[in-house]
């Protein structure tokens, strides 16, 4: 992904409210499965991080996207934003070029 498709994910997620919360239970596998279901339905998506969670929000963020196969735009804080590619060409998020 390249810095301008990133700063342009960066700027759809900024109105976006967050899908998805997670706790102190951490990331378990169903966490995992919810975010892999989001993504597939809309490809962009925003995470919110709880306080009374102990783990890191970047390692929680890379972890994500490595078990769900999807790209990090993001973390700010406790706020995470992920992408992958769908597959429905109706609902795509088109990507400037490279």
């Amino acid at each position: 992904m390249t810095s301008k498709q990133r700063a342009y994910l960066k700027g759809l997620a900024m109105t976006m409210d967050p899908i998805l919360q997670l706790g102190k239970g951490g990331l378990t596998p169903e966490n995992t499965a919810s975010v892999d279901e989001a993504l597939a339905a809309r490809e962009l998506i925003k995470i919110n991080v709880l306080q009374n969670c102990l783990e890191d929000s970047r390692q929680m963020a890379e972890t994500l996207a490595e078990r769900t196969r999807s790209q990090v735009v993001q973390v700010i804080g406790r706020k995470i934003v992920l992408y992958r590619e769908g597959k429905d060409d109706k609902k795509k998020i088109v990507l400037p070029k490279k």
